[in-house]
């Protein structure tokens, strides 16, 4: 079979077909009278197999490897495939992701493009003290930082350069908490929490909404922080879900802070004896002395007798935090 029939067959083209065989890696078996190549069915078997094996990535010189090697393993071939695709997928990844970041800025013109190319490339630097001097300097409240400063936050392991990145995410304010608002929702912990913090930080009625409405959030601090947030608006429906934060320890202090807000309001005061009686039957010694300390801020009779019952608590360390905090409300009376 001459070249030009092998080319026609495989769709390798002669040029090619010469290259193989002047590096040695599909060589004919004969020349003709005329010195012209005579590739014989060995010869294109081969060729198949090099062509399969360079469709899935691998130099020639791995190729050759892979078959005239007798030390060549085919584990060792799928091993270096698996790798290769690895890489050739985070490459994907990162690029499509660069991409939407500068698809989200909406650039109108190719000045706007290459500042946010800029932007990208300042935060992927391997230089903490680079990415968090980049955070520092930018146009203050510029919406279209919004994109990029988001991502970088969210993928910030540096602390202090997070915090750099959060000032100047703040500084934008409400166009950064719709991308954020659905970034509580991330599979990743940190992507959630940094978000979480960016919406506090951000602190405008939009942001604190967007948090208050994750009070059935699967993640505890999110949930938590979600209560606290509601709690600012009066409503009495979080005051279970506070309760039992303080019980479980969860943003305790900051929680019987916020109880302590709502006790003014009606009905507030049968909430927290219905929620601290149900919790202290289910809670440890440790939850049963935070509910003393956030019952002895609450004023009001009824109150008091769920103190009175903590202070006859069979944990002696609960029961005299209570006997205390009752005997402090009796003096002041």
């Amino acid at each position: 079979m001459l070249i030009g029939e092998v080319a026609r067959r495989s769709g390798v083209s002669a040029r090619m077909l010469r290259h193989y065989d002047r590096i040695g890696l599909v060589s004919p078996t004969a020349r003709t009278s005329g010195h012209y190549r005579q590739y014989a069915e060995v010869d294109v078997e081969r060729l198949l197999h090099v062509e399969s094996l360079r469709s899935l990535g691998l130099s020639l010189a791995e190729v050759a490897d892979a078959l005239d090697s007798e030390a060549f393993a085919s584990a060792d071939l799928v091993e270096r495939l698996v790798e290769r695709a690895r890489a050739q997928q985070s490459a994907a990844t990162e690029l499509v992701s660069r991409l939407d970041r500068i698809h989200a800025s909406d650039p109108r013109e190719v000045a706007d493009a290459l500042r946010v190319i800029a932007l990208i490339r300042g935060f992927d630097s391997v230089s903490a003290s680079g990415r968090q001097r980049l955070a520092l300097t930018l146009e203050k409240g510029d919406e279209r930082d919004t994109a990029v400063l988001i991502e970088a936050l969210l993928r910030e392991d540096e602390p202090n350069v997070a915090g750099a990145v959060l000032w100047s995410l703040a500084l934008i304010g409400d166009p950064a908490v719709p991308v954020l608002a659905r970034e509580l929702t991330s599979a990743h912990a940190q992507r959630r929490h940094r978000a979480l913090e960016a919406l506090l930080k951000i602190g405008t009625p939009r942001a604190l909404a967007s948090v208050a409405r994750q009070t059935t959030h699967a993640d505890p601090r999110v949930r938590a922080r979600a209560n606290i947030v509601g709690s600012m608006s009066g409503d009495i429906a979080v005051v279970a879900a506070l309760v039992a934060q303080v019980a479980a320890g969860e943003l305790d202090m900051e929680a019987s802070d916020a109880l302590e807000a709502l006790a003014s309001r009606e009905g507030f005061t049968g909430e927290l004896v219905r929620a601290s009686t149900a919790v202290m039957g289910m809670t440890d010694a440790d939850g049963r002395r935070r509910l003393v300390g956030m019952l002895a801020c609450i004023p009001g009779p009824d109150v008091e007798s769920v103190l009175q019952t903590l202070a006859a608590d069979p944990e002696p360390s609960v029961a005299i935090a209570a006997r205390a905090h009752l005997g402090v409300r009796t003096e002041r009376r």
